[in-house]
């Protein structure tokens, strides 16, 4: 490990502090504001953190580092969550939200390119006038490079994809300081090594994104969303798998446990039946909505489901996915001054209730709180355990419960994480998921940044 002490990086921090100017600060406020995200793991200080304006100006700050062996860690909105942007050997974080232009919409081809600091929130925004949107949505207002780089998915994903599929192409600065377009905008390419696919989910360990093209879609003409409650979650989840084999084209499919939706009604006012309940949207035309909250309104019913409320309501859609989106935040109310660690898996859709039902056994022995909520229409869900970072008791507690769920996804032919990523906090499995392509990842990551200052300590250790 590099030492964490200011005087090992300093002709580094010299060359960046002439180069930037009052773009480049040590202050202790701002160094800690960049040595955590939204996960468990403890902070740890950047040596310095920068604020680049334009590509060139990263690849000069990489070059630099490279030149002193000095840690670069791309830091977006800092939303990730299993350590992707803790400063674990120090470094230099490199803040991109300065870097927060839309270049430029290509309207009739359906993609646009922006630079890595524009957040999907500001996207939307800018796209709304065009009846177009991006439709990658975590739920934090997270920057497209930070989505990129952590391959995140969302809400939309059973309908739209993930960041996967959404980029079409990056330009990334990479340890040496080389400026490289991945790809150009064609939607399909046989040209070489799909580099993109390669940056997409490397969480800044191969090199820093600056720029992302990114697939749009029309808004459609008509949405409704819908809520229905089960008396099982082993049921709500069946209904799910029916829906999803049906062929139904479902734009959302998010379930809540029960602890979940207590949460949700007192932090977001409101009166869902305290119970397993689904979160549905529909995109399509009039009729085809219509049609689609029938068909689903039916297979509930068929696996015990409670009253189905469908509305079209544009104000009523809102405040139900605002109030998904503040799942976390209303779960963090269940036990003020709590920490929250959020861990996620996926497995194959026939093996979801069996998963999940598994899971809520483990549950019923642990006395920490940890709400479920699920994208369960591809077959990912998370746990929030609410518990006191600073007891070793809990930690250990939650890491037990963490292990046994991402073994049992492992053993059903799932993964660790199907969107948070790797970062720290998932690293350990990944022997156990991948077997011999680690070696394989780590001769990656060795050719593309032979020094190792590329966001080092994170999906591989080396």
């Amino acid at each position: 490990m590099r030492a964490n002490a200011l005087p090992t990086h300093n002709d580094a921090l010299a060359e960046l502090a002439e180069l930037l100017g009052d773009r480049f600060s040590t202050g202790e406020a701002i160094r800690e504001q960049h040595s955590h995200d939204e996960s468990w793991h403890h902070a740890e200080l950047p040596h310095a953190v920068v604020f680049p304006e334009t590509t060139e100006e990263v690849a000069q700050v990489v070059t630099i580092c490279a030149r002193h062996g000095t840690p670069v860690i791309p830091f977006g909105t800092g939303t990730s969550l299993e350590g992707q942007v803790v400063a674990v050997e120090g470094g230099v974080s490199v803040d991109m939200m300065r870097m927060n232009r839309v270049i430029e919409v290509n309207a009739e081809d359906l993609d646009a390119t922006v630079e890595a600091g524009v957040t999907r929130k500001q996207l939307n925004e800018y796209l709304r006038d065009q009846g177009l949107f991006f439709p990658v949505d975590p739920g934090a207002d997270a920057s497209l490079g930070g989505m990129a780089a952590t391959r995140s998915s969302g809400t939309n994903a059973v309908r739209y994809g993930t960041m996967r599929e959404a980029v079409l192409s990056l330009t990334v600065v990479t340890a040496d300081g080389r400026i490289v377009r991945t790809a150009q905008r064609a939607r399909k390419s046989s040209a070489g090594y799909d580099l993109t696919c390669l940056f997409v989910g490397s969480e800044g360990t191969l090199g820093v994104i600056t720029e992302v093209t990114v697939r749009l879609f029309g808004i459609p003409e008509a949405i409704s969303a819908a809520t229905v409650s089960f008396s099982d979650i082993g049921a709500a989840v069946d209904a799910v798998i029916m829906t999803i084999q049906s062929g139904i084209p479902m734009a959302r499919i998010e379930l809540l446990d029960e602890l979940q939706v207590e949460a949700i009604n007192a932090y977001s006012k409101l009166d869902n039946p305290v119970a397993p309940t689904l979160f549905l949207e529909f995109h399509g035309t009039q009729a085809g909505v219509a049609e689609q909250a029938e068909l689903v309104g039916g297979i509930c019913s068929e696996f015990g489901a409670g009253d189905f409320r469908w509305t079209s309501n544009h104000e009523e859609r809102n405040k139900l996915w605002q109030a998904r989106h503040d799942a976390a935040w209303a779960s963090k109310a269940l036990r003020p001054g709590c920490s929250m660690w959020v861990t996620d898996v996926c497995v194959p859709i026939s093996r979801l209730a069996e998963c999940i039902v598994e899971t809520k056994k483990d549950l019923e022995t642990t006395d920490i709180p940890a709400p479920l909520v699920g994208h369960v229409g591809d077959g990912n869900f998370h746990l929030a355990f609410l518990l006191d970072r600073d007891d070793p008791a809990e930690l250990a507690e939650a890491e037990r419960i963490n292990d046994r769920l991402v073994n049992r996804a492992l053993a059903m032919g799932g993964t660790c994480t199907g969107e948070h990523g790797v970062g720290l906090g998932k690293m350990k499995f990944l022997q156990a998921e991948h077997g011999e392509a680690v070696s394989l990842m780590r001769q990656l990551k060795a050719a593309f940044d032979p020094q190792g200052i590329m966001n080092p300590g994170k999906i591989v250790a080396v």
